[in-house]
């Protein structure tokens, strides 16, 4: 009987999403109770039932803009790319980044490794949005999420894209309620806004606003996640992209689950110049800097919610390795430590075991020669709070470690693991994003389809 119970136990999900789709309390912190949104844009959420076993919670997004929008994305490395990431690419290629006017995604199914058929699916959503907004190029973007090698209910989707567009409103709670259309494994909606300025437009207030989800299969380049991003400030297309590519880089694709990228992943941005001002058309002036800094800063933020709602996790965890001679060095070393899983289990069970972060810094595959030099590389755990670093190696030597204090700052949510190469003062940095791996994460994993 005590084998038993233990083993019914350890399938309790204690933090992987309600069946009834209830936000935990521990992440009710993280939901916006209201937002500044950027002007002309309009979203909404609408049930489909893409999954039959989804009877009443929205899974279809819908986000449009008045007027046609500068457009970029960034899509997935995997060579088994969903339909809608050849689609979405094609369109964006077509236009050359200009006159996108919308963003249709659902979730439930992924339409991936589904054949012509998906491709000819994931065509028809974005006919169908462009026939609402009175369209006959080819002008919405098309992402979908869910579980891969299943074809779409298209007929049902198209049914109620007509309804996702009537409904169409730019209030908080719509915006809520889109960002909860594409969750899958997530067990809260990820919607971040806010306002900046630039340079040239002093008198203008800009606003820019994003939504994203994922939970599991995520590391770079990049993970099952989506996101939608939306400005009103002018971007010239050919700009819009470079800045894309520079905040992903330091933030999507700076994030680590579980080490699996996926087949869907897709982050647009949508600018749609609604606000005014001097538009940014060239990457050497001081709005592009300014943009480029709000940007990445922002996506940041939302990526590293997708870490915080990681599958299973109980713990978000930053590296950040320093004083390197080159940024790309320190990032393999950052991301190997991120998806090593003898780390993750470490800080799962509060376990101060240094040698496992030491390890995986030592196997990391394309450092450059020199980088990594035993006898200056230290180690530390960094606490949230504020006080002094818990030193774990110094120079290539074990310090004696306080086994008390190591066991107060794991028993944070947060936590920070400082590597410095031992490089000079100001050398490169990278900084990465992870989660520890629970019991939970196999559970959920498991029976993923059931």
């Amino acid at each position: 009987m005590a084998s038993f119970a233990r083993m019914v136990k350890g399938q309790v999900r204690h933090y992987s999403a309600p069946l009834d789709m209830a936000i935990p309390a521990s992440k009710q912190k993280y939901i916006p109770s209201s937002g500044t949104y950027p002007k002309g844009f309009s979203v909404s959420g609408t049930h489909v039932g893409v999954k039959a076993s989804n009877t009443k919670f929205p899974d279809l997004a819908l986000i449009s803009s008045e007027t046609p929008c500068s457009a970029a994305a960034v899509f997935t490395t995997n060579k088994f790319q969903a339909a809608p990431v050849q689609v979405s690419r094609s369109t964006l290629q077509s236009r050359q980044g200009e006159g996108i006017r919308s963003v249709v995604i659902n979730s439930g199914c992924a339409n991936a490794v589904t054949g012509k058929g998906g491709l000819e699916d994931a065509v028809s959503m974005g006919t169908k949005v462009d026939e609402c907004n009175g369209l006959t190029d080819p002008s919405t973007l098309v992402m979908s999420t869910g579980v891969i090698g299943q074809r779409l209910p298209i007929t049902k989707i198209l049914s109620k894209i007509p309804t996702a567009h009537s409904t169409l409103n730019s209030n908080h709670n719509s915006w809520l309620t889109t960002a909860r259309a594409i969750c899958t494994t997530d067990t809260f909606p990820k919607l971040l806004s806010q306002t900046f300025t630039l340079p040239s437009s002093p008198g203008h207030t800009y606003s820019l606003a994003g939504m994203t989800k994922g939970a599991g299969m995520i590391h770079p380049n990049m993970a099952t996640l989506l996101g939608v991003l939306c400005t009103d400030a002018p971007i010239a297309p050919s700009i819009l992209r470079p800045l894309l590519l520079h905040a992903v880089s330091r933030s999507f694709n700076s994030i680590s689950v579980d080490g699996d990228t996926s087949t869907n992943d897709t982050i647009a941005i949508l600018a749609n110049g609604a606000a005014g001002g001097v538009p940014i058309t060239s990457a050497t002036s001081p709005d592009y800097a300014a943009m480029q800094t709000v940007l990445t800063t922002f996506a940041q933020s939302l990526s590293q919610l997708v870490v915080r709602d990681g599958e299973g996790a109980t713990k978000f965890v930053t590296v950040r390795v320093q004083n390197s001679p080159d940024y790309d060095s320190a990032r393999l070393i950052a991301s190997t430590i991120a998806r090593s899983p003898l780390v993750k289990t470490a800080l799962y069970g509060r376990d101060a075991n240094w040698g496992r972060i030491l390890c995986a810094i030592g196997y990391t595959q394309g450092v450059k020669e020199g980088v990594v030099v035993p006898e200056r590389t230290s180690v530390s755990f960094r606490p949230v709070d504020g006080s002094a670093e818990l030193k774990l190696l110094v120079n290539g030597e074990p310090e004696q470690v306080d086994e008390a204090r190591a066991s107060v700052i794991l028993q944070e949510e947060d936590l920070e693991i400082v590597v410095d190469l031992g490089g000079q003062e100001g050398a490169e940095e990278a900084v990465y994003w992870f989660c520890d791996f629970s019991h939970e994460y196999v559970t959920i994993n498991g029976d993923y389809r059931t």
